[in-house]
């Protein structure tokens, strides 16, 4: 008996880039990102130009997706949507675009959590790629978020550690500022690191209990250390550049992974994935095969376009939930701050 097609568009807005996708059952028929460049003279994301630029992108990047898809909207059996966390502003004008065509074409709506879709990526029809197998550890890394959750089934995770003061993207990115690089600095550290020792420098190590992170003392001891070299040498950072780099890296790399080692170890898992848009950073996709060899894990690393974020992996969230019936009403609203609660038990089904 052949699987019914069920074929969702996925809209994602919650921060700087307008993104819009097909999906059809688990495969992704398109996914089209609209960034902003507006952002980059002022060193980082400026909330009230990110909205206007969603404002501008949402009708025409919708509508691409959906032609290079071949898909009409008489075809589309639901939307989903990113009702947070993100920027109210951004998350607002996706929502609001995503309630007003669920209404207009009478069909469910779907509001999907920002890093459910993140690790629910994973699940995208790929021949390339295995999907992992329940339960397993997601290490999601990004610009705001830090953590490391436990998927028991699709709709069913718990964050066991999270950073208790900044992400370990942000950690990249103000570590970038402080070298010169411009925004987004982070894969800017990455590539420098490619040619430099990641032991020519040592920062501070957090000793957090249980499976939590912080990122803060590292950036202090990032930024008193560069500033004691500049004064002996302003040309520091300069004739350093590489090696500080590739030392930042595997600082952050380290802190990131000790947490991980010590979960699986704990919880008995060896399936192991990461997901947000620092898994796209080469040293945390390298350092987790080379955790994966040693340690007997099956690792799991998404497509660099699955990496960032993208409307295909709020597509996939959004699948899920409507098969299990999971849909919302035309009052949901974007929220800046939503709870990482399990949508549904496994034991509820």
């Amino acid at each position: 008996m052949s699987q019914k097609e069920t074929i969702i568009l996925g809209i994602e807005s919650s921060c700087d880039d307008t993104s819009a996708a097909i999906l059809k059952n688990n495969a992704i028929l398109s996914n089209l990102i609209a960034g902003q460049k507006v952002h980059e003279s002022y060193g980082g994301v400026v909330p009230e130009l990110a909205s206007r630029a969603h404002l501008q992108n949402i009708v025409p990047v919708v509508d691409d997706a959906m032609k290079k898809a071949g898909v009409t909207i008489d075809q589309l059996d639901a939307i989903a949507f990113t009702k947070g966390p993100g920027l109210l502003g951004s998350l607002v004008v996706g929502t609001s675009f995503a309630k007003s065509m669920a209404l207009a074409l009478d069909i469910p709506l779907i509001d999907v959590n920002h890093m459910y879709g993140h690790v629910l990526a994973h699940f995208i029809d790929d021949e390339d790629k295995p999907k992992p197998s329940f339960p397993f550890l997601c290490l999601t890394v990004s610009g705001g978020h830090t953590q490391i959750v436990l998927i028991r089934d699709h709709l069913d995770m718990e964050i066991i550690g999270t950073t208790i003061d900044d992400a370990a993207g942000e950690a990249f990115d103000k570590t970038a500022k402080l070298l010169g690089f411009p925004y987004p600095g982070g894969p800017l550290i990455d590539k420098h690191a490619k040619n430099g020792n990641p032991e020519a420098f040592e920062f501070a190590k957090p000793n957090m209990k249980g499976y939590d992170y912080s990122f803060s003392g590292l950036k202090t001891s990032i930024l008193y250390f560069l500033q004691k070299q500049e004064k002996e040498n302003p040309n520091f950072i300069k004739e350093n550049l590489d090696d500080l780099c590739a030392s930042v890296q595997r600082s952050i790399t380290n802190i990131l992974f000790k947490k991980v080692v010590k979960a699986a170890k704990d919880l008995g898992i060896s399936e192991v994935a990461i997901a947000g848009g620092v898994s796209a950073n080469s040293e945390v996709r390298s350092r987790l095969q080379e955790e994966g060899k040693k340690r007997g894990w099956n690792v799991y690393i998404p497509k660099f376009e699955y990496c960032t974020d993208n409307a295909a992996m709020i597509a996939i969230a959004g699948l899920y939930m409507h098969k299990a019936g999971l849909h919302s009403d035309q009052k949901v609203s974007a929220q800046a701050r939503i709870p990482f609660s399990p949508i549904l038990r496994t034991s509820e089904k």
